[in-house]
């Protein structure tokens, strides 16, 4: 089907087959030597119509108005810059200050845009069958860039605060019903992270989803929660951590025991000068309650149980891993991957300022009024500001359960050798090692698990076979 469009004072025929989409809104048409970029009325459909954004001229054109690729052209600066259209003003009644609103809220959506972009990459690398540890230093680059944009965005709000109560108020009830609430790509942000659906906080007691009617939205909100989230990503990655599954060395098995070793120690080093009863009373109920919080970790079916419960997030396994990158952090080969989850935590905290200050800003702005998408405001927004909306906060905990470097289990000559390049390429293998693996695995686990023993009945090194 062929369709006439009227473009720099001339006829021109294009058809659907000349068409190539570019970001799904913008299409290049290549019609004897001459490139025209067009946006379409109806993204969706090619023959619904075309408005020229520009022409050019190639070698066998000849056009009467020569088109050049310039700053103005390539970002389509008479598109974005047109773009501020003032409900005030349209009302003949323009308010200065809401052309400052318009602006920051559309630049909040551009770099929601960038971030996006940023996440479906990292997203896309986790997705290969097999992540090449090359990849994650181009991983840690885009979650930094994502960082940066958060931080810059929690510093956007100042300049929307330098708007006074009073001059929001003068075109406020221009909004209608528009609000942030509306906002797509938050929603897919959220979603793409790794905010659970169990964990939102209803809007006017309603699901988020049914603010967005249009199908194209509907599609990109289901894709988004039927596609894994970054959490459910990395929570794979890091069940396959290096070291979880060496014969040569039972971290879970010699972490239990240094610390059970850390506590008897803190516990003999108070109390051994205290006097007062009360005091080694208190000071007796504090381990017990240390050791109850280890406890929750170390054995697989309480931790599974708080799982269940929703009190943890993230699989045993995975947990694991993220313990063992963060006490072995400094091991050439954890270097990045224990950057990758203070990154993440970084978002994650990141995310839940932008969330305080914008909650912040609304109460400065409209106090305890009712918001313009008819939610209570105010008391909506502050609902959002908590744990319930940390993806990673089980990476935020994990520090309750490092102990100090001097308790750390020393690792296996093996494993030292496959998480440092140095180390392997220049240590020699132990000759036990090289003809009897198995037992020297065992015979060396058997003397991290002496080196750990203590005095006393109770903490009496137990062989185990590997």
């Amino acid at each position: 089907m062929k369709k006439k469009q009227t473009l720099a004072n001339e006829c021109l025929t294009i058809t659907t087959a000349d068409a190539k989409c570019l970001n799904g809104k913008f299409f290049l048409l290549v019609d004897g030597g001459r490139t025209l970029v067009m946006s379409m009325t109806e993204s969706s459909d090619v023959d619904k119509g075309f408005c020229a954004m520009s022409t050019s001229t190639g070698q066998s054109g000849k056009e009467d108005e020569t088109y050049e690729l310039n700053y103005h052209n390539y970002l389509m600066l008479d598109h974005i810059l047109s773009s501020q259209v003032m409900q005030s003003e349209l009302k003949d009644k323009a308010v200065h200050d809401e052309h400052l609103f318009i602006v920051t809220h559309q630049a909040y959506e551009l770099w929601f845009k960038q971030i996006l972009y940023e996440i479906d990459s990292v997203r896309n690398m986790f997705m290969l069958p097999v992540l090449e540890e090359t990849k994650t230093l181009l991983i840690l680059n885009r979650l930094s860039r994502v960082a940066l944009i958060l931080k810059l965005l929690v510093d956007q709000v100042d300049i929307l605060e330098t708007m006074t109560p009073l001059d929001f108020l003068e075109f406020r009830l221009q909004l209608s019903s528009a609000s942030g609430f509306q906002s797509l790509q938050f929603r897919l942000l959220e979603n793409k992270i790794g905010v659970l659906e169990s964990s939102r906080v209803k809007y006017n007691q309603q699901h988020y989803a049914k603010v967005f009617s249009k199908p194209e939205q509907v599609k990109m909100l289901e894709d988004s929660l039927e596609q894994p989230s970054l959490f459910q990503l990395l929570e794979k990655w890091l069940e396959r951590t290096p070291g979880l599954a060496v014969k040569s060395f039972n971290f879970w098995e010699l972490y239990k025991r240094s610390v059970d070793r850390w506590l008897q120690d803190m516990l003999q080093q108070s109390a051994q000068n205290e006097t007062d009863e009360s005091v080694k009373q208190s000071l007796i109920e504090e381990y017990k309650k240390q050791k109850e919080s280890f406890e929750s970790i170390l054995d697989e079916e309480k931790y599974n149980a708080a799982v269940a419960r929703g009190d943890r997030r993230m699989s045993h396994l995975a947990f694991k891993g993220a313990l063992l990158i963060s006490l072995y952090h400094d091991q050439p080969r954890f270097n990045q991957p224990s950057k990758l989850l203070s990154l993440l935590m970084d978002i994650d905290s990141l995310m839940t300022k932008w969330r305080y200050n914008h909650v912040m800003m609304v109460q400065r702005m409209i106090g305890s009024k009712v918001g313009t998408g008819g939610s209570s405001g105010y008391q909506y927004l502050r609902s959002t500001v908590s744990d319930r909306y940390k993806v990673f906060l089980d990476l935020f905990n994990m520090s309750t359960y490092l102990i100090p470097r001097g308790y750390i289990p020393p690792l296996s000559r093996s494993l030292k050798r496959q998480l440092s390049i140095l180390i392997h390429e220049y240590m020699p293998r132990d000759s036990d090692e090289s003809n009897e693996e198995s037992d020297g695995c065992e015979n060396e686990t058997e003397e991290r698990l002496q080196d750990l023993n203590l005095n006393g009945d109770t903490h009496k090194a137990i062989k185990f076979t590997l």
